[in-house]
């Protein structure tokens, strides 16, 4: 019970925001958000460490600043060039703060950790106010959504039901093929779902959730953020278990922790970013 009240009190102040909210407040969220993982990254990181006889020497400080910072230069005032000077010079001052400070054998897997944590967390959980900001850009943000949770939702029922051949033992022991098939096709059907909310509201003449493209495009684009989604899942796995730990953080009640309920987003996103760059380059349209 206690899992399906945090779960559904998610889902309405998440929808909540992107329907009503404004840009900076999405940014906010969005930034407090990879605050609480890069935190949760933080101890993952140490955890790990300590079980390989080292310390880590990545200051929290650090971590919030530099987080913070991905988040500022993605405001209207700021061109989205800057992003990469900026994360590259927070990082110079960790691999220099690491360098004077740290034993010369830990200056390099020190930085590498603290440089992972900003490319992993704050950078995908950037491109959230990013995507909004979009022409239709709510109608995108719900499309992401939609189809990590679908299928999350779909890969846990059916491979708990007829899952019988593992898809990656070592990382992962409770995910099937079976499960992660079932995943991509729901992700596909709540992707239709979309479009026929979308097609149903421009019908009486709301266009906030207008989708353009084709429903070719709009399907295949969501077994490509299905896949990216079971990627990202199983790669925090990987993490974890290279922490010995079951869950990244207890901060959700009956979910474990942040990083657990955003891995999958932290890799969809940047591939439905990727690919919405394409689709423009390549001539096929907008969304």
């Amino acid at each position: 019970m206690k899992r399906i009240l945090t779960a559904i009190v998610l889902i309405l102040v998440v929808f909540a925001l992107f329907f009503y909210g404004q840009l900076w407040m999405i940014t906010l969220a969005s930034a407090l958000v990879a605050e609480l993982a890069a935190y949760e990254y933080l101890k993952l990181a140490a955890v790990g460490a300590e079980a390989h006889g080292a310390h880590l020497r990545i200051p929290f400080w650090w971590m919030a600043l530099g987080t913070a910072l991905a988040f500022v230069v993605t405001l209207p005032n700021f061109p989205v060039e800057a992003q990469l000077p900026v994360l590259s010079a927070i990082t110079l001052i960790l691999f220099a703060w690491n360098g004077f400070r740290a034993p010369l054998a830990q200056v390099l897997p020190d930085t590498a950790q603290g440089l992972f944590g900003l490319f992993w967390i704050a950078y995908p959980l950037t491109l959230v106010p990013m995507l909004w900001k979009q022409e239709d850009g709510t109608a995108l943000i719900v499309f992401l959504m939609v189809c990590v949770w679908s299928g999350d939702i779909a890969a846990l029922y059916v491979g708990k039901a007829i899952g019988r051949h593992k898809m990656a033992p070592r990382l992962s022991p409770g995910k099937t093929w079976e499960g992660a098939v079932a995943s991509i096709f729901g992700s596909i059907a709540a992707a239709g779902l979309v479009l026929w909310a979308s097609d149903s509201l421009a019908a009486r003449g709301n266009l906030t959730m207008h989708i353009a493209e084709p429903i070719w495009q709009t399907l295949v684009l969501a077994a490509i953020v299905n896949i990216a989604a079971q990627l990202g899942d199983l790669l925090e796995s990987a993490i974890k278990r290279g922490a010995g730990v079951k869950d990244s953080g207890n901060m959700l009640p009956g979910h474990g922790g942040i990083l657990d309920r955003i891995d999958a987003l932290l890799v969809a996103a940047p591939v439905l970013w990727f690919f919405l760059l394409l689709k423009d380059y390549l001539g096929f349209g907008r969304f």
